[in-house]
């Protein structure tokens, strides 16, 4: 893990960065600046953003792993109600990093965000009964661009919290990352 500044943090995958926004409290409630353009392109999270996307789900959902190939979104997701373990995996040809994932714990009461960058993929689990999830997009949803990576992997690897998670017809027909065609994997450009 690299501190960029006091508020951002780039975890063990380059590009993907964890936020800790300095929150204000008072009796009240709390006050915090949950994207700041400048600060954010200061520490490497670049924009411009042009969709934001709100999930709701049950407790033991898992989303994921998806990606756009053509049209790649980089993603800052934050939690505006309940808890997820959000997930960022490198699957960019020729990364030095390919194949492997970090994973952390976004809530309401950490009030954290993540930043997966264009060319991971991504994906979450609900610990909690319900969640709300805000996540801002550097590029349109496509879904004839959609791609998904099998959440159970076991070459990837992810430890996830929910052993049998609740998961959409899409997500559980998704294949290993080995079985995607190179020719559908983003590309690692240094």
């Amino acid at each position: 893990m690299k501190k960029v500044s006091p508020q951002f943090t780039e975890l063990e995958l380059p590009g993907v960065i964890l936020i800790e926004p300095q929150v204000f409290n008072d009796p009240r409630g709390f006050f915090l600046e949950a994207y700041h353009g400048e600060k954010y392109g200061k520490a490497g999270i670049m924009g411009p953003f042009v969709q934001d996307n709100h999930s709701h789900s049950k407790k033991a959902t898992l989303r994921g792993l998806h990606y756009q190939l053509k049209s790649p979104q980089g993603k800052l997701i934050y939690v505006v109600s309940g808890s997820i373990f959000d997930v960022a995996v490198d699957i960019r040809k020729g990364s030095p990093h390919f194949g492997k994932w970090v994973g952390v714990s976004l809530s309401s009461e950490n009030r954290r965000q993540l930043f997966v960058p264009g060319g991971f993929a991504h994906g979450f689990c609900v610990l909690s009964d319900e969640v709300d999830v805000i996540y801002k997009c550097t590029d349109f949803y496509a879904p004839d661009d959609e791609f998904g990576i099998l959440w159970s992997d076991e070459v990837l690897g992810v430890d996830w919290p929910i052993p049998d998670p609740v998961l959409s017809d899409k997500d559980s027909g998704n294949v290993r990352l080995a079985d995607i065609p190179e020719e559908h994997l983003p590309v690692y450009l240094g």
